[in-house]
């Protein structure tokens, strides 16, 4: 064997190696990212859902926004106020006031009031329902359909189909939005906690034709809207939508409504 060229081979491999790993340490240096510290302690103290209910990618875009000041410490509606508090300390700021918020299914139709025009032997997920011929066994086109697709989607147990209608506990809610994002009709909206009244329909037909499929839906007479003192319900087509910024929840409309949909 010649020991000469096994040496020789040993050698060059040994020079390229070293070659090679010069080279990508001068490349790690010249490319590092700069890791920002407070970003990484922000993020490790959001709670991890990674639901994107912030309005950014995941914990990790929510984390960045906080700590590049492009979005406030009690940006994530998840961890509410105890992590809004967390990452001020961070941050060096006051938390401020969070905003709790919850879902809230807008729909009253239960059992028995909400008029079926079939009886559904096929698929009782809501999704699949929603793609049915005729959307369903409902007489309303814009009614939950009670199938509990967002009840699948609720890491919190917070949802729940009750007497036929999707119904949100609100001390359980933390406003991840997944069942918004779940319902097919999109009758599902992030309102206040402390909001006290809702308009409980989404239905666009006028009065007779409501009527005739939901004994609670909104009929538009218009009479919360001339009630309210405070210019915080309006017509939306032909259903009335609370504005809780203008809201007092003094329930002047509440008692005005005729069907009761209010509430």
């Amino acid at each position: 064997m010649n020991f000469t060229i096994v040496i020789v081979s040993f050698a060059i491999v040994g020079i390229v190696g070293l070659i090679c790993g010069m080279g990508l340490g001068v490349a790690s240096e010249k490319f590092k990212v700069e890791v920002d510290e407070k970003e990484l302690a922000v993020r490790e103290a959001l709670p991890g859902n990674n639901c994107g209910a912030c309005g950014f990618p995941g914990c990790d875009g929510c984390a960045h926004a906080i700590a590049s000041g492009s979005a406030p410490v009690t940006q994530c509606p998840v961890g509410g106020k105890p992590v809004a508090q967390k990452i001020a300390d961070i941050m060096g700021v006051q938390a401020g006031e969070a905003v709790k918020k919850v879902a809230m299914v807008r729909c009253s139709g239960t059992c028995d009031k909400a008029i079926k025009r079939a009886k559904n032997v096929g698929p009782t997920d809501c999704n699949q329902m929603s793609v049915m011929p005729g959307g369903g066994d409902l007489g309303c086109d814009f009614g939950c359909l009670g199938g509990g697709s967002c009840v699948k989607v609720c890491e919190f147990d917070a949802i729940h189909v009750v007497d036929g209608i999707a119904v949100v506990d609100k001390d359980k809610c933390v406003a991840c939005g997944l069942c918004v994002k779940a319902c097919p009709r999109h009758i599902i909206e992030m309102t206040t906690y402390k909001a006290k009244y809702h308009v409980r329909c989404m239905s666009q037909e006028k009065g007779k034709a409501v009527k005739d499929v939901c004994q609670a839906g909104c009929i538009g007479c218009t009479l919360c809207v001339k009630e309210c003192k405070f210019d915080a319900i309006h017509m939306n087509g032909n259903v009335a939508q609370i504005d809780y910024d203008k809201c007092v929840n003094c329930g002047a409309c509440a008692r005005k409504c005729p069907v009761g949909v209010i509430n």
